[in-house]
């Protein structure tokens, strides 16, 4: 009718006894993407956590580490909660545990020196 706005065309209702889909089918996308979720993301976090942690409890003194921050060390004494480390002669840092980032192998530092 009018020339600048077209005319609406209405699509016909579905007929009362039409199927609407089996709810198996809608329900195996959501179910699919939760799958990919712990797969790709959840089951990895996990699994770098309980090696960080079995990690941090095995630390013993005279190990050389790298802190999450990247001060490379020697262990002089360890408590519960936090690690005492040598990063120079006569220079002790106290950081935690947790930070505590990667364990080095025997005479790193005597590498870098």
């Amino acid at each position: 009718m009018s020339f600048f706005i077209s005319d609406a065309l209405a699509e016909a209702a579905p007929a009362a006894g039409a199927a609407q889909g089996d709810p198996i089918t809608a329900l195996l996308f959501p179910i699919g993407l939760v799958v990919l979720f712990y797969f790709f993301l959840i089951r990895p976090q996990s699994k770098r956590a309980k090696e960080h942690k079995a990690m941090t409890e095995g630390l013993s003194k005279g190990d050389e580490v790298v802190t999450q921050g990247g001060i490379l060390g020697k262990i002089v004494k360890i408590e519960e909660n936090f690690v005492s480390l040598e990063i120079a002669q006569d220079i002790i840092i106290n950081v935690q545990r947790q930070s505590i980032g990667a364990l080095m192998p025997k005479g790193t530092i005597k590498e870098l020196k």
